[in-house]
C-alpha cells in the first residue's frame, strides 16, 4: 500500500501510511486473512444510511451480495510495486456472500467469542441502533457444494467495466434491462449501464434472468478458499 499510495487523506490534511494503521474488514469472507476462532462464518456489516437503505428494500435472509471494487493493474517497478500506467481503472466483482442470518448487534446483543474481532461488534458501533451484521449461509442455498460465501480469483468475467470505457460504465447482459435497480433510474446509455457514483449498495428486485446471471458468475469463477 505505501508502495502504491504512500499517504491518504483524512480530515482534510495528507497522513503517510504507517503500521499503525488499522484496516477495517468488511466484508469479511475470506478465512485465511486472518487467525480465526472455531466456528467463524463469513461476515458483512452495515449501518446508518447504507443499512436503512437495505432494511427499506427488504433485504432478508437468503439474498445475495455480489461485492465488487475498484481495482487496476499494476507492475514491478525497480522493485517497487506500481501501477501500471498503460492499464486504467475498473469494476469487478471480487466476491459474494447469502445471507444466513440478519443480527441486529446493539448494546443488548452477547457478541460470541468468534465474531467479536469484527468492526462491527465493538461497543463503539454497539451503541448506534441501526448496527447490523450479515452472516453467511454454510453453503448456498442452490449448491451445497458451494461455501455461502468466499472471495473470487481474478478473471475477465468477473469485469463489470466495458472495455475501453471508465470504470463506471459497465457491460450488462439485456436482462439486466428489464431489473428495477435502486439508485438507477435510467442507467442504460449509448451501449452501457451507467452505475451510480453514489450509493453502497445497489439492491435488484426479484428479476429471474439477474439472478441466473448472479449464480452463473458464481459458479464459473475460481473461489480463494
Amino acid at each position: 500500500m505505501r508502495d502504491l499510495m504512500p499517504s491518504i487523506k483524512s480530515s482534510n490534511e495528507r497522513i503517510d501510511l504507517s503500521n499503525d494503521f488499522g484496516c477495517h474488514l468488511d466484508p469479511d469472507i475470506f478465512k485465511n486473512a486472518i487467525h480465526r476462532e472455531p466456528n467463524w462464518r463469513p461476515l458483512f456489516g452495515q449501518v446508518d444510511a447504507a443499512q436503512g437503505h437495505l432494511q427499506k428494500q427488504d433485504v432478508r435472509r437468503d439474498d445475495l451480495f455480489l461485492f465488487f471494487g475498484s481495482f487496476r493493474k499494476t507492475r514491478n517497478d525497480d522493485g517497487k510495486l506500481a501501477y501500471d500506467p498503460h492499464e486504467k481503472e475498473m469494476h469487478v466483482i471480487f466476491g459474494y456472500l447469502q445471507i444466513g442470518d440478519i443480527i441486529k448487534v446493539d448494546q443488548k446483543f452477547d457478541v460470541p467469542e468468534w465474531m467479536s474481532y469484527h468492526p462491527h461488534a465493538n461497543n463503539a458501533r454497539k451503541s448506534n441502533e441501526t448496527n447490523t451484521i450479515y452472516v453467511a449461509r454454510d453453503h448456498l442455498s442452490w449448491s451445497e457444494s458451494l461455501p455461502g460465501a468466499g472471495r473470487f480469483i481474478f478473471s475477465d468475467r468477473l469485469v463489470l467495466t466495458k472495455r475501453g470505457y471508465s470504470k463506471s460504465k459497465w457491460a450488462l447482459p439485456d436482462c439486466f434491462k428489464e431489473a428495477k435497480i435502486s439508485y438507477h433510474k435510467k442507467p442504460w446509455k449509448d451501449g452501457y449501464f451507467k452505475s451510480a457514483g453514489r450509493g453502497q449498495e445497489f439492491v435488484i428486485m426479484d428479476n429471474n434472468g439477474v439472478e441466473e446471471w448472479a449464480r452463473n458468475k458464481i459458479k464459473e469463477s475460481q473461489i480463494d478458499r
